[in-house]
């Protein structure tokens, strides 16, 4: 049972969350030889304020 964790900062659409399952799920199948249906996909969004990089909080940055 394999399991592909995502981990992003909060604010993408639901068709976009789906998109990217998908997206992975094939991945996994294409290059892992894993089975679709025993194939977990688990979106963790993250609010940009919980989230730092170089010292400098998701909310603060300018990109």
């Amino acid at each position: 049972m394999p399991v592909v964790t995502v981990q992003m900062w909060t604010g993408r659409t639901p068709m976009q969350k789906k998109a990217l399952v998908r997206a992975i799920t094939d991945a996994m199948v294409e290059h892992a030889g894993a089975k679709p249906t025993h194939l977990h996909v688990i979106i963790q969004e993250v609010p940009k304020e919980n989230w730092g990089l170089a010292g400098v909080m998701g909310d603060d940055r300018n990109d």
